[in-house]
């Protein structure tokens, strides 16, 4: 069996675990380099940990300069696990020396880097695998096959929400309250986990977006809306409207979807107080599903339910993983592709460029269009 070398940018919490899924669940994997400018993530005991990441790890080399980790370790594949706002410069390092990526998202923090990280990718003959955990949900795939099936038609309205409520500094807390990256970003530019599983089923990328915001009520210190709500439209009038906080009291379950499609309906509620969550369809086509059904409600994919090794996010974070290593070794593209990833981020960047305009409708390009390089000096440079 092929081996593939391993290594990983950003110690956090997430990348501790994301190291430790590779290193324990895949054979294929072999971890042997880590990378973060804070060395004590590596060397003293951290949140949620029974020992250091350098006795968890043992074996693997642990650098500060994310240079020369790429430059001495023959890797194959870079986990880039940093922060949310800067994961693009180190993706582009990698590909420039033929590495493949797994990044998670927001794939970019702006309309510059998502053009050099295209551009980048496409001198390179190595790929980057998308880290959009939400795709993988065993829900969505659910919502995929009804639509592949013909039972929803074609959706012409779709809705979003993604929740983080605003609890009180303390140690159950940590992740929401202290994280750098959650403070400062721009709640509607976080798009990707409510986006990514809509556009699995949408023919086409988003064109256009209106965004507004609520002003500030919950912490009169905060630099963002306590809630931003958008609107985005594809070319065809395929409608989504996404909500996401910044501040709330709501306390409810984080992410909820709804599909109106022209023979069917699909919804997937999150949980609220001791409701649990609820996928619901129903469907013009289907002999008995003329009204609300309800499904098993799945975060694990199906075919991970017996993998004792199958975790993260209700296992999705293990099916990105077993998905994206069968393609490697097969020489396939990456299953969600850096393509799939700037379709589920830009529109984030394009919402806030209307939020500061009013309101306005904006109209929104990609890499691959002639018309992005007058967006960047437009929309970056305000």
């Amino acid at each position: 069996m092929k081996k593939f070398r391993v290594g990983i940018v950003g110690l956090g919490h997430r990348g501790r675990y994301i190291v430790k899924l590779v290193k324990h669940s895949f054979e294929c994997a072999e971890v042997v380099a880590a990378c973060d400018i804070d060395p004590e993530l590596w060397e003293k005991n951290q949140w949620q940990q029974s020992l250091p990441m350098k006795e968890q790890l043992p074996g693997v080399r642990f650098f500060e300069n994310y240079d020369r980790m790429l430059e001495e370790s023959e890797l194959d594949l870079v986990l880039v696990e940093t922060g949310a706002d800067v994961h693009a410069d180190f993706c582009i390092k990698a590909l420039e020396r033929n590495i493949n990526v797994f990044s998670d998202i927001p794939s970019v923090a702006n309309l510059a880097e998502a053009k050099r990280l295209w551009e980048a990718e496409q001198r390179s003959s190595a790929r980057l695998m998308t880290g959009a955990n939400p795709n993988e949900w065993g829900f969505v795939n659910a919502m995929v096959d009804l639509y592949n099936k013909g039972l929803l038609g074609e959706p012409y309205y779709m809705e979003a929400e993604y929740i983080h409520s605003s609890r009180n500094p303390g140690p159950a807390n940590p992740l929401i309250v202290h994280s750098p990256w959650r403070k400062k970003l721009q709640p509607i530019r976080y798009c990707t986990h409510s986006l990514g599983p809509l556009l699995r089923i949408t023919k086409e990328p988003l064109r256009y977006v209106i965004c507004i915001g609520t002003g500030v009520h919950i912490n009169p210190d905060a630099v963002k809306d306590d809630m931003q709500i958008a609107l985005f439209q594809t070319e065809s009038g395929v409608t989504i409207r996404l909500l996401r906080n910044g501040a709330c009291r709501a306390f409810i379950g984080l992410h909820s979807y709804r599909v109106f499609g022209t023979k069917g309906y699909f919804e997937r509620i999150d949980s609220r107080g001791n409701t649990p969550p609820a996928v619901r369809f129903r469907s013009d086509e289907l002999y008995g599903a003329d009204t609300i059904t309800e499904l098993p409600h799945l975060l694990m994919p199906n075919e991970y339910i017996e993998n004792p090794n199958a975790g993260g996010h209700g296992g999705a974070d293990y099916a990105l993983f077993d998905h994206m290593f069968k393609a490697m070794t097969a020489g396939e593209d990456m299953p969600i592709t850096l393509r799939d990833g700037l379709i589920m981020t830009l529109p984030g960047i394009y919402a806030v460029n209307s939020l500061k305009q009013g309101g306005a409708k904006v109209t929104i390009h990609y890499p691959w269009e002639p018309e992005f390089d007058a967006d960047i000096k437009l929309i970056d440079e305000e």
